[in-house]
């Protein structure tokens, strides 16, 4: 079973204004793909955004459990997960799955980004249906996390998630390195659609900037599903795996402010597909749960 699709009647939007933003941009690297270390985390997170769509998952990832997190207005889903072995804190977001996350991903209109704890800069504006969802558990998972690196100094932050449970990563990391000043802190998102406006892109690429990790996979349409038309923008750091099959050789990193028109913002927005629905020829919605 895979996830149920964002809107439809966005599916239908194609057209992609995706230029770059009036700022000096950090150039993608002129050597082929990218670290085979490096290509080797994306995947390793990606089986976390992927756990998430499981009902109860016990060991995600193999790691500790330390909550699952659910509010039953906005069907927001994911949980805190513990790896002793890196010493990591994860936190990972299921992405479209019910009736209710459709209505989520339809309230597309900006709005001012208002969470726990952060104050970005005027104008900074999110899509509305995703900042709720993500409020609706925010003190759950900031309480979570905040006790879970005071009983363990020196563990790092991650977030995770896939289509929009990659925006809710995304809002999720810039509020907890709000309310955790000095805990390191990374992004993984995978298929994840426009979150905010040019404001809250370049609040979250001066935030994170390359702990940041947006990847689409081949002609994914989701990432362009909403397009710049609306005012949004995406943040980096994209990487683009293709062609087919996955591997270091064949993702490419890309300019660093998120929207590179030499990457997959040169694809007219296909809406759902099945590049959505694999990533490193992995189901979007298989458990690592043992």
């Amino acid at each position: 079973m895979y996830p149920v699709p964002l809107l439809l009647t966005l599916a239908l939007v194609v057209r992609v204004l995706s230029h770059p933003f009036a700022q000096d941009k950090l150039q993608a690297p002129d050597y082929p793909g990218v670290p085979p270390a490096f290509f080797n985390d994306l995947v390793w997170y990606f089986k976390y955004a992927t756990s998430a769509y499981s009902f109860f998952c016990l060991y995600p990832n193999g790691k500790t459990l330390v909550r699952l997190f659910n509010d039953p207005i906005t069907d927001t889903n994911g949980f805190v997960a513990r790896d002793d072995t890196r010493k990591e804190i994860v936190v990972a977001f299921r992405g479209t799955w019910s009736a209710v996350d459709i209505a989520t991903d339809a309230n597309v209109l900006l709005t001012d980004f208002v969470t726990f704890g952060l104050h970005p800069p005027a104008g900074t504006k999110v899509h509305a249906g995703f900042l709720f969802a993500w409020n609706t558990v925010a003190l759950d998972v900031i309480t979570s996390v905040e006790r879970q690196v005071s009983h363990h100094p020196g563990y790092s932050i991650v977030t995770s998630g896939h289509s929009m449970g990659g925006s809710l990563a995304s809002l999720a990391a810039v509020t907890l390195q709000a309310n955790l000043p000095g805990i390191p802190i990374r992004l993984y998102t995978y298929g994840q659609p426009r979150t905010g406006n040019e404001e809250f892109a370049m609040f979250v690429n001066d935030r994170l900037g390359f702990n940041s990790s947006r990847i689409v996979h081949t002609s994914d349409g989701v990432p362009t599903i909403i397009p710049v038309d609306l005012g949004y923008r995406h943040h980096g750091v994209e990487y683009w795996q293709r062609p087919d099959p996955a591997s270091a050789s064949t993702t490419r990193r890309c300019d660093a402010d998120g929207e590179d028109p030499t990457c997959s913002t040169m694809n007219p927005s296909r809406g759902l597909n099945v590049a959505h629905d694999f990533y490193f020829g992995i189901p979007a919605v298989t458990p690592f749960c043992i």
